[in-house]
């Protein structure tokens, strides 16, 4: 019994040093952690697009497949050809939003997919 109270002290003993040891290393390279909303910053700080802000919460198809196209086109940033990375987002977005995203907005991201492909001449 005092063997097995000794294992348990000493064990929480070195875990409060590995975890103190951690703390004290992410104070001094400067790293954060791990934001709980990370494809808000995905959304927010992708290499693909700056979008503009409000983008998705715009009352029109139309104008949210104008806005991804134009941010598309203007950015610097992005591996790909502009409507692959616009659709991306624009997916990426309501994938992540899930049964979240009211169904009015998601019929209209869905309707700004089918714009965006018009805009870009694809089909």
């Amino acid at each position: 019994m005092a063997a097995l109270a000794r294992r348990k002290t000493a064990t929480t003993k070195t875990a409060r040093r590995t975890s103190a040891k951690r703390t004290t290393a992410r104070r001094r390279t400067g790293t954060r952690k791990a934001s709980k909303r990370w494809s808000q910053g995905v959304t927010r700080e992708s290499d693909a697009l700056d979008l503009k802000r409000g983008v998705f919460k715009q009352t029109s198809a139309k104008k949210i497949a104008l806005s991804l196209k134009r941010s598309a086109e203007h950015s610097a940033r992005r591996k790909t050809g502009a409507y692959r990375s616009a659709l991306s987002m624009l997916t990426f977005y309501i994938n992540r939003a899930g049964k979240t995203l009211p169904k009015t907005q998601r019929a209209r991201l869905e309707r700004a997919k089918v714009e965006l492909k018009h805009q870009f001449g694809k089909e």
